[in-house]
């Protein structure tokens, strides 16, 4: 029994144990691990085989949840079907707990923006996403690919962009190319600003990112002297967070 890949989920499943393994090999320990999208249990075979991670696993395609329960007996119990996206981690996870996955691509971004929300309660991600996404989200101030995420996983993550994983890897190959990064929560406990404000300014800002942030800002601004500050003659790509923080912090004063 194989499952057949869905586009409409996004699935490409990984067919490398080798890549597999790395990917596995590259989250800490320690803690409690929720698996996005095990599909048909590349990663959980190793996942399971580690006596230093109490893991869970969501999985909201019925056709992938049955051949795990067939081919993984351990899985019983700790297997949810469901949708990540909608699950209320708050239950499932009381204390704090790693996310580990080859996570679907055409959800990847709303993936991290969930993981913003529960910041506090997820020290580390491992995953593989599009290598275009893995890089934009490394990315430094001052490239093209540096955005929106970027920024706002920065701020809060330490990021490490692992490795590339081609499309021969899986079943069905891919039209791009993959990557696996690694998120480790920073030291910050506080942004200094208001956190929803920072983001929409963020947001905002590369929304157009053709524009300097004094046009783009516009909406935001509450009066001439604020549009004086140098940095809103910059585009957004050029700001890091502190700058961001910095910029939100004067659009308040």
């Amino acid at each position: 029994m194989e499952v057949r890949a869905k586009k409409a989920l996004g699935q490409h499943f990984l067919t490398d144990r080798k890549v597999a393994r790395a990917i596995v090999d590259s989250l800490s320990g320690g803690l409690p691990a929720l698996e996005v999208g095990p599909g048909m249990g590349v990663l959980s075979q190793y996942l399971l085989q580690r006596d230093d991670i109490d893991l869970r696993l969501v999985e909201i395609d019925s056709e992938s949840v049955a051949y795990l329960l067939t081919h993984f007996p351990d899985i019983q119990g700790k297997l949810i079907e469901a949708d990540f996206l909608k699950l209320s981690l708050e239950e499932l996870f009381p204390e704090k707990f790693n996310i580990i996955g080859n996570f679907p691509y055409n959800i990847s971004s709303q993936i991290f923006f969930k993981i913003l929300d529960h910041k506090d309660s997820i020290p580390e991600v491992v995953c593989m996403i599009q290598k275009e996404v893995a890089e934009r989200i490394a990315e430094p101030p001052g490239s093209k690919t540096y955005g929106i995420l970027s920024v706002l996983l920065q701020a809060w993550y330490d990021i490490e962009y692992l490795f590339t994983v081609g499309p021969g890897a899986f079943a069905p190959p891919p039209k791009v190319q993959s990557a696996v990064i690694r998120l480790r929560r920073n030291t910050r406990t506080d942004l200094g600003v208001d956190e929803k404000l920072f983001r929409t300014v963020v947001k905002t800002a590369f929304g157009q990112r053709r524009k300097t942030l004094r046009n783009s800002l516009k909406p935001l601004l509450g009066g001439e002297k604020k549009t004086e500050d140098p940095t809103f003659d910059l585009r957004p790509e050029r700001l890091g967070v502190e700058d961001f923080i910095s910029l939100t912090r004067e659009l308040t004063r």
